[in-house]
């Protein structure tokens, strides 16, 4: 089978990775805090998978090198830093970053992938931790077809479908409108339940109402149990959906649009984020919105 590398055992990347130990895939993991690396090859059935002490370790022997990482910042390091994967990777590699980065950086990456003599392909996600451990993702692929038919079995494994979106680049702007919708939602929604709660209504009524009607998107279906439960669980985190806005607002002003709901529900977040919610999963940033009972302050 085709050797490959994965970078990034995050909230996301680590039930990518485990899927592919699942199918048996000659896999060599690298994550910057190296326990969880560790942790993961450790477990029953991870027989083959090896950890790598650097991206550039990684990368040596792949034919495909994943990176699942937080944002721009961190992708440049995985790619480019000292140990980088770039350093290593074989001329005729496929290169596939599954984070969800602004498209600038991913044009940057592709022209220096180009220069190494290997290929980028650009192929975020969408779904959360759920969908990534049970290997129901959703690939957006920017990029060449014949790199993608090349990744296409090894995507197969963490996915339901794979799309292919356009060249270089669509991919990670799709994502970013995707995301962009998801965080107006979400902050709609809870700016609507910290409403009903101020209100006094019944709010197990309310939030039935607003489930099965029309406003019941399957984000809203998803979020509304979190943000009236104490569910701990981080299925996509509030710090990462605000840079996702961030990235969206950016991408948008290059075409000259300005997107005013982003910028609101960015502002939202920010509060959030400020009041110590950031690595929580977003559906807290009702948290920030609520306030004691018969205090009716915005």
């Amino acid at each position: 089978m085709t050797p490959v590398a994965f970078m990034g055992l995050g909230v996301m990347g680590r039930g990518m990775a485990a899927r592919l130990i699942e199918q048996r895939v000659p896999l060599v993991v690298w994550n910057r805090s190296r326990e969880r690396a560790d942790a993961l090859v450790a477990e029953p059935g991870s027989a083959g998978a090896r950890v790598a002490a650097s991206p550039r370790e990684a990368a040596a022997t792949a034919d495909i090198v994943l990176s699942m990482v937080a944002d721009d910042r961190a992708s440049r390091a995985v790619w480019l830093g000292e140990e980088g994967a770039l350093a290593s990777a074989r001329p005729q590699t496929v290169l596939i970053e599954s984070s969800t980065l602004s498209p600038a950086w991913i044009e940057e990456l592709a022209g220096r992938a180009t220069a190494r003599g290997c290929v980028l392909l650009d192929a975020p996600v969408t779904g959360s931790r759920t969908q990534a451990a049970s290997g129901q993702l959703l690939f957006l692929v920017g990029g060449a077809a014949e790199p993608l038919e090349r990744a296409r079995p090894v995507l197969a494994m963490m996915s339901r479908a794979i799309l292919h979106v356009g060249p270089t680049g669509s991919g990670s702007r799709l994502k970013l409108v995707n995301n962009f919708v998801c965080g107006v939602q979400a902050v709609a929604l809870a700016e609507a339940v910290s409403m009903i709660e101020r209100a006094g209504l019944d709010r197990d009524l309310a939030m039935s109402v607003l489930t099965d009607g029309a406003p019941g998107s399957p984000l809203v279906k998803a979020l509304g149990p979190r943000m009236t439960s104490a569910d701990p669980a981080v299925h996509f985190g509030l710090d990462l959906l605000r840079k996702d806005l961030s990235y969206a607002i950016a991408e948008a002003d290059r075409f000259g649009l300005h997107l005013e709901t982003a910028v609101a529900a960015r502002e939202r977040l920010s509060q959030a984020s400020a009041a110590g919610l950031g690595g929580r999963d977003f559906s807290a940033v009702v948290d920030v919105l609520r306030k004691p009972r018969g205090d009716n302050r915005v």
